[in-house]
């Protein structure tokens, strides 16, 4: 799927029999993609899905390995019940681009950035880099998750209702996917 594109179905696992491996990618990993990790996760167990999908979350940058999530991400997300305590911040490697079923990016530039890394793998393609509002069924195609960081405590709020929204959506299409899966 393209930052442009209409939302079309997801990519098919790599892996027939283990679970779908997810990672969420942002800029530092301390705001929204840790927040897209804890919320999605919520959403697939809720779903009944918990064992047939995993959640991990990355940055692009490397600003922030080895730190906890931003205070502000776990405050807003501790304000609706999740708890972030246990998040370290990562930065993606070019080698685990192969470990995972998709790569959902928040904003333009990481989508650019994690395409470039991926730059010449045939198997990056079919979809497997997304921005996360494109799981969102209200979301105009291309719409990003703006980076919270500098600002108050408003836009931490809308970035947590985006990426609830997107998690929902991407749960349903997970839902989905996998259905056929253990149909087939």
């Amino acid at each position: 799927m393209t930052a442009d594109a209409d939302r079309t179905a997801l990519p098919a696992p790599r892996d027939r029999v283990g679970p779908y491996r997810v990672c969420v990618v942002c800029l530092g990993n301390i705001c929204r993609s840790p927040m897209a990790e804890v919320i999605l996760r919520d959403e697939l167990d809720r779903a009944g899905l918990a064992g047939q999908v995993t959640v991990e979350s990355a940055g692009t940058g490397d600003w922030h390995v080895g730190g906890p999530m931003d205070p502000r991400a776990r405050a807003e997300l501790s304000r609706r019940g999740y708890d972030g305590s246990a998040h370290i911040a990562r930065q993606i490697r070019p080698h685990w681009l192969g470990d995972y079923d998709l790569f959902v990016v928040m904003d333009r530039k990481n989508l650019a950035n994690l395409r470039q890394m991926a730059a010449g793998d045939p198997g990056l393609g079919d979809g497997r880099i997304a921005l996360m509002r494109s799981f969102d069924p209200a979301a105009p195609p291309g719409a990003e998750v703006p980076d919270p960081y500098h600002g108050g405590a408003d836009q931490w709020e809308e970035t947590f209702g985006l990426v609830r929204a997107a998690a929902r959506g991407l749960t349903s299409q997970l839902a989905a996917l996998l259905r056929g899966r253990s149909q087939a």
